[in-house]
């Protein structure tokens, strides 16, 4: 397993080169992230040092300190975003079929334990938004879910025990 390893903060923070899966979307959205931290933001935090900078001695200007650390905190976001475009998969519209489940698919499946419908659209584990029911094809339900066929009835092991889904559809 490679590692990149940074040596910016006290300790050290590894970041392992595994694949990360994403879909176009999520690709295009860590994308613009990484493109207004870069510019945006860095041009920002910048700023507030020229400032902080003014009102003199350092070793008591919390303002300096607060810029510094937001200085740290956003490149630590970029060398993140980094490494996760630089590993990524972008799981593409024409690569997706509705045969089996898959990364990209949107699942609807009728949950038997609480007896209702829910739709899922299973994502890589950096674009899961639970608001939206987007769900990590490595979560338990996700997991369960991927190479399923419509009509079947999957287990999936969650924290509770047991769920139970019978899939009515998947699409793209």
């Amino acid at each position: 397993m490679d590692l990149v390893t940074d040596n910016r903060k006290e300790g050290m923070i590894n970041m392992e080169s595994e694949e990360v899966i994403l879909t176009k979307e999520g690709f295009d959205k860590l994308s613009n992230e990484l493109e207004y931290l870069k510019t945006t933001a860095r041009t920002e935090i910048a700023g507030r040092i020229k400032i902080a900078l003014g009102y003199g001695d350092l070793s008591e200007n919390s303002e300096y300190d607060e810029a510094k650390n937001a200085q740290e905190d956003n490149e630590n976001k970029i060398l993140e975003l980094e490494n996760k475009l630089r590993h990524a998969k972008v799981i593409e519209e024409s690569e997706i079929d509705t045969k089996t489940v898959q990364v990209g698919n949107i699942v609807s499946v009728h949950d038997m334990d609480f007896d209702e419908d829910v739709t899922y659209t299973i994502v890589g584990s950096t674009e899961v938004d639970l608001a939206q029911n987007k769900i990590s094809n490595v979560s338990p339900i996700g997991a369960a879910l991927l190479g399923s066929k419509k009509g079947q009835i999957v287990e999936a092991k969650i924290p509770s025990g047991v769920a139970k889904f019978k899939i009515l559809s998947i699409k793209k």
